[in-house]
C-alpha cells in the first residue's frame, strides 16, 4: 500500500478516535514512521461480519477500539429502529449489554450502552462482567429487541470482540446479519450521551443480581435427579478453573447449591484480561488445563472442569484407573451428555416423538449413532452456535418437534431452551449430575465412554490449525482453499475420497465424476468436506475470527466393531494410525502453501 494512503488513513483515524489511549498509539507510529505496523493497522477496516467484530485491540481501522465499537453500535441501533418502527415511535425499544474479563471490555460495553441510550433505545447494562450465556438469557428475560456481549471468547489476550444478538436471544442470522452490516457500513456520525445523562433519563439501567438469580435457577432446573444429587454430592470432589474469566461466581454458585465441593484453582479464579497463567484461555488447549489437572491430582478430584473467559465453552478431565487425568474432547463430552440427556428424558417420559438434536457439520457423527438408538432426529448445521439456535427457532416457529440438545466439537453444548447459545455453566451442572449417575451404577465416566464405544463403534477426532497473519496470510488461506477446490483430493491418509462437499458452492460430488453434482441445502460458507472410504470425514475451514485455517478429522469404525476390551484397544490403535496418516498429508498441504 502507498505510504501516502497509509498516512491519510492514519490521520483520518486520529481525527475521529475520541479514546486517547488508542489515538496516542497511532500518533506514535506516525511519528516514528513505522509504515510496516501502520500498514497492518490500516490496510483494511475491521469487518463487521455476520457475528459482529473480533480482532486485535489497538488503534487503527483494522483493530478493535472504541471508534470501531461506536460505529458498529450506531449501525446496529439504526437497524433496530428500522426493524421495529412502532416500538421506536413509542420509545419502547431496549437492548442488553454484557462483557467479559478482557482488557477494555468494560470500556467498550459502556460505550455501546451510551450509544443505544442516545438513540432512544433503553440499555440494560450489567454492572460487572457476566457470561455470554447469561446475556442471551437476559435478552429473553427483559424481552429486549437486541443485545451485545463484548468478548473474544477463547482467543489470546490481545483480542477482543463484539457479538450482536437479536430479540430471540440468539446471535444475529439472516436477514438481520446482512441488514446490520449494511447499516454499519453507512454510518457517518455517532450519537452518544454521558453516563449521568443516560441514567437520569432512564435510558441506562444497571442490572445484576435480579438476572443472576433467575439464570442460576434455570441452570439447576435442567437437571433430572435431585435425590441422586443429594445422595452423592458430598462424596464428589470437583476441581474447577474459570481461566481468569467470568465463570467463578456462576459455576461455584450452581454447583455449590447442588451440594458439591468445588475447589477453584486459586491462581486462575480472579478475572484478569492479561490471562497471566495461560497463553490461550481455551479449555480445548492442553496447556490451559495444566494447573487444574495438577490441582485435581493433589485433591484426588473426581472431575476437573473449565470454562473459557466468557463461560460459553466447557472442558473436562477425569482420572483413569491409575489416577492419571484424561482430557475429554468436545466430541466425547458431547456424546456423553447427549446420551445421558436422552436416557434420562426417556426414563421420565420427556423424550416425545419428533425430538431432535442439532450439531455442526464439523462435529463427530458419534452423536448420530446415539440419536438412532433413541429415535431422535439429528440435524446438521454450519459451524457456530447461532446456526444451532437458528434451527431451533425455525422448528419452534413451525411447531416441528422438540429440541433436546445441541452441540459442536469446540466444547459447546446447549442443554436448555432459555439460552439461545452454548452455555458452559449449565453444562457443568449437567456433567456433575451425569458423573454422579454413572457412579451410582458403579462406573466412572471414562469406563462408561468405553462402553459407548463398544455399543456404537469407536470415534476418534483431531484438529489441525495453522496461523497465517497479516495481508499475506489472507492471500495464503484463500490460495489453499482455491487449490483444494480446483485440484480436489483423491486420497487422504491412504484412504480414497468418495465424496467432496463444498458448502461455498452448495454442491457435493464424487471426485472421480465431478460433473455429477448434488445440491447441498446449507447456507453458503467457506468449508470443504472430504468423505473417505470407511466413514472418516475431513473438513477444511478458514476461521471467521482468527487468522488461521483449520482442518477437522472425524474417524469412525463400524458399529459393533469393538465389542471386547482387547478389540477396543486394537481399534483405537488403528484409528490413531489413520489420524496420523491424514494429519501428515494435511501438514504437507499447509507446508507447501507456506513456501
Amino acid at each position: 500500500m502507498d505510504k501516502n494512503e497509509i498516512l491519510k488513513r492514519a490521520n483520518d483515524y486520529i481525527s475521529a478516535e475520541k479514546d486517547e489511549k488508542f489515538k496516542k498509539e497511532v500518533e506514535e507510529l506516525v511519528k516514528k514512521e513505522d509504515f510496516k505496523e501502520l500498514e497492518d493497522r490500516f490496510y483494511q477496516t475491521l469487518e463487521f461480519g455476520t457475528g459482529g467484530l473480533r480482532g486485535i485491540m489497538g488503534g487503527g481501522t483494522n483493530r478493535m477500539n472504541t471508534l470501531e465499537i461506536n460505529l458498529a453500535t450506531q449501525g446496529l441501533a439504526n437497524y433496530v429502529i428500522k426493524a421495529f418502527p412502532q416500538k421506536a415511535k413509542e420509545g419502547s425499544l431496549s437492548a442488553v449489554i454484557a462483557y467479559d474479563s478482557r482488557n477494555n471490555s468494560d470500556v467498550f460495553a459502556e460505550a455501546t450502552a451510551l450509544i443505544f441510550a442516545a438513540n432512544g433505545i433503553k440499555a440494560y447494562l450489567f454492572s460487572g462482567l457476566r457470561p455470554t450465556p447469561e446475556l442471551s438469557f437476559a435478552i429473553r428475560y427483559f424481552k429486549a429487541d437486541t443485545g451485545v456481549v463484548v468478548t473474544a471468547s477463547h482467543n489470546p489476550k490481545i483480542y477482543n470482540g463484539y457479538k450482536a444478538y437479536w430479540n430471540d436471544g440468539a446471535q444475529v442470522t439472516e436477514p438481520h446479519d446482512t441488514g446490520i452490516i449494511e447499516e454499519v457500513n453507512k454510518v457517518q456520525s455517532v450519537k452518544t450521551i454521558s453516563k449521568e445523562e443516560a441514567i437520569n433519563s432512564g435510558k441506562l439501567v444497571l442490572i445484576d443480581s435480579e438476572v443472576d438469580e433467575q439464570y442460576w435457577q434455570m441452570c439447576k432446573a435442567q437437571l433430572f435427579r435431585p435425590e441422586l444429587i443429594k445422595e452423592y454430592a458430598s462424596n464428589v470432589n470437583v476441581v474447577y478453573t474459570p481461566l481468569h474469566g467470568t465463570g467463578a461466581m456462576h459455576v461455584e454458585k450452581v454447583l455449590g447449591d447442588l451440594g458439591l465441593h468445588v475447589n477453584t484453582v486459586p491462581e486462575q479464579r480472579n478475572p484478569d484480561g492479561n490471562f497471566p497463567t495461560v497463553e490461550k484461555p481455551n479449555p480445548e488447549e492442553k496447556p490451559a488445563m495444566k494447573m487444574a489437572v495438577e490441582l485435581g491430582k493433589k485433591e484426588n478430584a473426581d472431575c476437573v472442569m473449565a470454562t473459557d473467559p466468557d463461560s460459553d465453552r466447557f472442558g473436562t478431565a477425569f482420572p483413569d484407573k491409575n489416577g492419571e487425568f484424561v482430557l475429554l474432547s468436545g466430541n466425547q463430552m458431547g456424546a456423553l451428555l447427549m446420551e445421558y440427556i436422552f436416557l434420562s428424558r426417556k426414563e421420565f417420559g420427556k423424550l416425545p416423538q419428533g425430538s431432535y438434536c442439532v450439531r455442526s457439520i464439523v462435529t463427530s457423527p458419534f452423536g448420530d449413532e446415539i440419536c438412532k438408538k433413541y429415535g431422535v432426529e439429528m440435524i446438521e448445521c454450519l459451524t457456530g452456535f447461532k446456526w444451532i439456535a437458528a434451527v431451533e427457532a425455525e422448528r419452534e416457529a413451525k411447531n416441528q418437534g422438540e429440541y433436546v440438545f445441541g452441540l459442536e466439537e469446540s466444547y459447546g453444548y446447549k442443554i436448555e431452551k432459555e439460552v439461545m447459545d452454548k452455555d458452559g455453566v449449565s453444562a457443568a451442572a449437567m456433567c456433575a449430575e451425569m458423573t454422579m449417575y454413572w457412579r451410582s451404577k458403579g462406573k466412572s465416566l471414562l469406563e462408561h465412554l468405553d462402553d459407548m464405544y463398544k455399543e456404537y463403534g469407536y470415534f476418534e477426532d483431531r484438529s489441525i490449525s495453522k496461523n497465517f497473519p497479516g495481508i499475506e496470510g489472507v492471500s495464503v488461506m484463500k490460495g489453499i482453499m482455491s487449490k483444494l477446490r480446483t485440484d480436489g483430493l483423491k486420497t487422504l491418509g491412504g484412504k480414497k475420497v468418495l465424496k467432496i462437499r463444498d458448502i461455498q458452492t452448495s454442491v457435493s460430488y464424487d471426485p472421480n465424476s465431478p460433473d455429477k453434482k448434488e445440491a447441498v441445502s446449507l447456507p453458503k460458507s467457506n468449508v470443504l468436506q472430504f468423505f473417505l472410504e470407511g466413514g472418516t470425514i475431513v473438513s477444511a475451514r478458514p476461521s471467521g475470527t482468527e487468522p488461521k485455517i483449520k482442518f477437522y478429522i472425524n474417524t469412525k469404525t463400524e458399529v459393533g466393531g469393538a465389542k471386547c476390551d482387547g478389540c477396543l484397544k486394537a481399534t483405537k490403535e488403528e484409528a490413531s494410525k489413520l489420524c496420523d496418516a491424514i494429519e501428515k498429508d494435511i501438514n504437507k498441504i499447509l507446508d507447501d502453501a507456506s513456501k
